[in-house]
């Protein structure tokens, strides 16, 4: 009886597929597209799971409260590098994503593609589906990342061709030669945009003594950042708190420096990039020659990353359309095309 409920209430459910990233997270709706897109992100009371405002301090909002809140009160990632770092936390977030896309229907279950890191342990794995089945999912479904990225990238991939996908997410790199609805061959490193952050923050402190937030890092990143020399570089005005006065203060920091800094991150996924191809099968290799390397992640969106792995790997690369997207599009292209789904399930047992 409850099987016929479940069956029934599912008629009215909009399936979904999710994008978990650790940085963000984004939901893609069946035959409609992107319809969330918020950072992985949310706001307990200290000392307990109970999430604020409701249950609705989550993404955007929990976000604007990081390094502003008193005492009794942290905003969280419950993912740390792609996996479930706080189960409690991860099933609030993702029962305020599935609700939020549902638009809050109480008893409809959706069923839901999950997008997960492919070196993520069975244990890793099962305890994302156990969240989103208490989190209100009828039907959980994963997907490596590299996979859902390539067909967010529009990459034949049920074709006997190698097709080579890296993306750059928030807490790892995933890497992959993909070909006949499968990877063939794959590499993730917890080396990713939270790392380029990190570096940022790091070189402020010993290069200026100045202490900044990861917000403040990120934006640092997204203006000045480069793995590449710039055709014009630039300049920024950076306010943090000095390390040694404990007062607010001011630096103009330059493009140049902070591509020296990034640097180590940047080269850590060049050389992820280099072991997969050694790996590759000649044939795949062969094809590789011309398709080259598709970029897909926020982290496609550092500037001059494309060059700087064209030089290393003297591979043409391209930076998908829309990077940020391609996972959680890709997830949603699976729930259109059920055949493409079981051939990826079955490529991955």
């Amino acid at each position: 009886m409850v099987h016929v409920i479940d069956k029934f209430l599912g008629l009215f459910s909009v399936d979904l597929g999710i994008d978990l990233g650790t940085a963000n997270t984004l939901v893609c709706a069946k035959d409609t597209g992107i319809i969330t897109s918020e950072p992985s992100v949310v706001a307990v009371r200290k000392g307990t799971n109970d999430v604020l405002l409701n249950g609705n301090a989550v993404g955007n909002v929990a976000k604007e409260m990081v390094g502003r809140t008193p005492d009794n009160i942290v905003a969280i990632r419950p993912l740390k590098h792609g996996v479930i770092a706080d189960f409690a936390v991860t099933e609030a977030m993702l029962k305020y994503f599935i609700r939020k896309a549902q638009n809050r229907k109480w008893g409809v279950k959706p069923r839901v593609v999950i997008a997960v890191p492919s070196g993520i342990t069975s244990v890793e794995k099962q305890a994302v589906i156990d969240s989103a089945l208490r989190a209100g999912a009828r039907e959980v479904y994963l997907i490596d990342e590299p996979m859902a990225a390539g067909i967010g990238a529009g990459l034949p991939i049920t074709e006997p061709i190698g097709n080579m996908i890296v993306d750059v997410g928030g807490g790892t790199t995933e890497v992959a030669v993909l070909s006949l609805a499968g990877c063939v061959i794959s590499e993730s490193v917890r080396v990713a945009g939270d790392d380029l952050d990190e570096a940022i923050i790091q070189h402020m402190r010993r290069t200026y003594n100045l202490l900044i937030g990861q917000p403040t890092a990120e934006k640092i990143k997204k203006e000045l950042g480069s793995a590449f020399p710039l055709e014009q570089e630039l300049t920024m005005e950076v306010r943090g708190r000095d390390l040694t006065a404990c007062l607010p203060r001011k630096t103009l920091i330059r493009s140049e420096e902070v591509r020296e800094a990034l640097l180590e991150p940047a080269m850590a996924i060049v050389n992820t990039i280099k072991v997969t191809l050694e790996k590759t099968p000649p044939e795949l290799a062969g094809d590789l020659v011309d398709r080259g390397v598709t970029l897909a992640g926020g982290g496609a969106l550092l500037k001059g990353l494309d060059k700087i792995i064209a030089k290393e790997t003297d591979l043409p690369v391209t930076i998908a359309e829309d990077p940020l997207t391609c996972v959680a599009r890709g997830t949603g292209e699976v729930l259109t095309q059920l055949d493409l789904l079981r051939a990826i399930l079955m490529g991955s047992d």
